[in-house]
């Protein structure tokens, strides 16, 4: 997964590379990319509060990836294109060129075989969304051997989580997680801390909490959040690094990180985050 289960998404949900190419280039040209150079394709999920989703007023996509997306773009002289589709679809799109490229994935040694890695552009760490009254009986590292982490398979929370001795409860999408875990079906949810942040604050399910003092990062999280791109397309790579930078260096992307998160994700935290390394045999699925 993303090295990472898509956030829920606020209303109640909060949620590999052929030799195609999606933009073949050499390094003397400008990347082509899927429609050509008047546009570039972002594959997205939309349904992820606060980093791609419709907004409820104007139903538009928004979020702190869709602006950085656009901002990309714009300093590329080309226009932003979106395909809104599931987190497996996205890896596949890219691989088979039907997109040039996808945000907020972890630059992990899971994708490096595959994809190509853009500069970290959001650093960030684990957390557990539990159950308010009693955090769901998970107050230290070890409580939550045999608790029921929910999750989608095959991700690197996923993969953490059976690591703990977890027991996993795997979903094919974001949609009723919040509910399980409420209603006791599943005990937490392993992710983004940030985003889980947000899932209690926007989501109508009541009675969520993310867990106090349980903050992580594994092996499997890499140094951050960023871009992957097809393989071949280096140009394209070197481009988005390029406005990254500029980015970085003229404010916008703590800009965009404060509106949504009310604190600067382009770099690390101070926080005290637990360290671990989970060893390749755990898959997240189960």
């Amino acid at each position: 997964m993303k090295l990472r289960w898509k956030a829920l998404l606020g209303i109640g949900l909060m949620s590999l590379l052929t030799l195609g190419l999606a933009g073949c280039s050499n390094g003397n040209q400008r990347s082509e990319g899927v429609k050509g150079n008047k546009e570039i394709v972002f594959a997205t999920t939309g349904d992820e509060r606060m980093s791609s989703y419709h907004s409820p007023k104007t139903h538009k996509l928004i979020g702190y990836e869709v602006e950085i997306d656009k901002q990309i773009a714009k300093g590329l002289h080309r226009k932003a294109v979106f395909k809104e589709m599931a987190v497996p679809e996205e890896l596949t799109a890219i691989k088979t060129g039907k997109a040039d490229m996808a945000g907020e994935f972890a630059l992990s040694s899971v994708y490096k075989k595959n994809y190509l890695f853009s500069k970290t552009v959001k650093y960030t760490y684990g957390a557990l969304l539990v159950r308010a009254g009693d955090q769901s009986g998970i107050h230290s590292w070890k409580d939550i051997k045999g608790k029921r982490s929910a999750g989608e398979a095959g991700t690197t929370y996923q993969k953490w989580a059976q690591y703990m001795g977890a027991k996993l409860v795997n979903y094919d999408n974001a949609s009723g997680i919040l509910n399980d875990i409420a209603n006791g079906k599943a005990d937490f949810v392993p992710n983004d801390n940030y985003g889980l942040h947000m899932n209690v604050k926007y989501s109508p399910v009541k009675g969520l909490a993310i867990a106090k003092g349980l903050y992580y990062r594994t092996n499997l999280m890499g140094p951050g959040e960023g871009y992957l791109i097809n393989k071949k397309d280096t140009q394209l790579q070197k481009e988005v690094n390029q406005q990254l930078t500029k980015l970085k260096k003229n404010g916008t992307l703590k800009r965009i990180f404060i509106k949504y998160y009310g604190v600067d994700l382009s770099k690390p935290s101070n926080a005290h985050i637990k360290y671990f390394h989970v060893p390749a045999k755990y898959k997240g699925l189960q």
